[in-house]
């Protein structure tokens, strides 16, 4: 393959700043890819999803098919803030390139639409394909969540694309993840001369932190982190608000029902001196546990490794993608499927440049031994 052509069509999407909270920058990035979609003859429509957010991008190979042999999924934004491209542009040394969202996931998206380009005219002519990508997905795809699960409800297998492992591992199973906001309202007063008429939000937020912390549940790999906190207004005001948001990840539904049930009665209850609680969930995925269908899927991807030579080994992981999403659905989902990387939402962010080649050739072997026709 032509590395160069690659790593340029590469460069033209890291060196954007397309954070989820920058909707200008993953608009760019989806004019981006629809022009090269558009230039090799494939459809392509925008969705516009939310004011909040980016628009999405839907790729087919026909004209509004009513369903799919596959569907591909990929997201086009980051965790990055703005001016991150302009520090840190693409860059390259022997074996790795490096850049904002390198692998988590603009090579996943250059990879497929090398991959989908390279199929035979006749599997392009016998199978029914579609690429979404989405503007949202790290921070759980609160907007896209309904138009990827409309998509998946019509595809017969999703192959999610982010990154390999760094041993290059794909991924069978995530855990599930879910944020919630938790809201704190006290009574604000002076802290000198009248503390009494006051009820502090941000002490009844540090009593109701230690009691989240007690849901989480180690023996069954479910974790309650409450990661960011926000309150007050000044250092001699009671603080009449506060609020903290809270991730959960677990490998047992059931158990995230238990926390969930928790959570809402703990904020359906006074707080500390009697402020006001309130618990909202901001994103769910469910977690991803390989059923029957996908298991078959894994051997088809098994043997596909073996007809190219790329050794096939499998992880469980505890980070959610979109692949949560549709395997809920019942639908057969492998993620995993870009090249291998590692560093994600890091300076260190790489992509190994050996894995290009052959992931690129495996994502094109697994499509091609696809069978076609609607599902039944």
């Amino acid at each position: 393959m032509d590395m160069n052509h690659y790593t340029s069509l590469l460069s033209q999407l890291v060196n954007i700043d397309c954070g989820t909270q920058t909707p200008q920058g993953v608009a760019t990035v989806a004019a981006r890819l629809c022009a090269w979609w558009q230039e090799a003859g494939w459809f392509t429509r925008t969705i516009e999803l939310d004011e909040a957010c980016g628009p999405g991008l839907l790729v087919t190979n026909r004209h509004e098919p009513a369903h799919y042999d596959v569907l591909l999924i990929g997201h086009m934004d980051t965790v990055f803030p703005p001016g991150t491209a302009a520090q840190r542009p693409m860059s390259e040394d022997n074996t790795r390139i490096y850049g904002p969202g390198v692998s988590d996931m603009k090579a996943g998206l250059v990879n497929i639409f090398f991959a989908l380009n390279n199929l035979s005219k006749a599997d392009n002519e016998r199978l029914s394909i579609a690429v979404a990508m989405n503007p949202d997905e790290e921070i759980g795809s609160p907007w896209s969540h309904q138009w990827l699960s409309e998509l998946a409800s019509r595809a017969r297998v999703v192959l999610v694309c982010e990154a390999a492992r760094a041993d290059g591992s794909l991924v069978k199973a995530r855990k599930g993840v879910a944020t919630w906001e938790i809201q704190f309202a006290g009574v604000a007063a002076h802290a000198g001369n009248e503390p009494e008429k006051g009820r502090s939000a941000i002490t009844a937020l540090a009593h109701t932190v230690l009691a989240v912390n007690q849901l989480a549940n180690s023996d069954a790999g479910t974790t309650v982190n409450v990661g960011v906190i926000r309150g007050g207004d000044a250092p001699n005001i009671v603080a009449a608000s506060a609020t903290a948001a809270v991730d959960v990840r677990f490998w047992e539904n059931s158990d995230y029902e238990r926390v969930k049930d928790a959570l809402l009665t703990l904020c359906s209850q006074p707080g500390y001196n009697g402020v006001s609680l309130s618990a909202h969930c901001l994103a769910h995925k469910p977690a991803m546990m390989p059923g029957e269908a996908t298991q078959a899927l894994m051997r088809h991807i098994e043997q596909a490794g073996e007809q190219c030579g790329v050794p096939i080994t499998w992880q469980a992981v505890g980070g959610g993608s979109d692949a949560n999403l549709t395997a809920a659905l019942g639908i057969p989902t492998i993620d995993g499927l870009g090249p291998v990387g590692g560093g994600f939402h890091s300076p260190e962010e790489y992509l190994e440049k050996a894995s290009i080649a052959p992931r690129i050739a495996l994502l094109e072997e697994i499509i091609s031994r696809l069978p076609c026709g609607a599902q039944q």
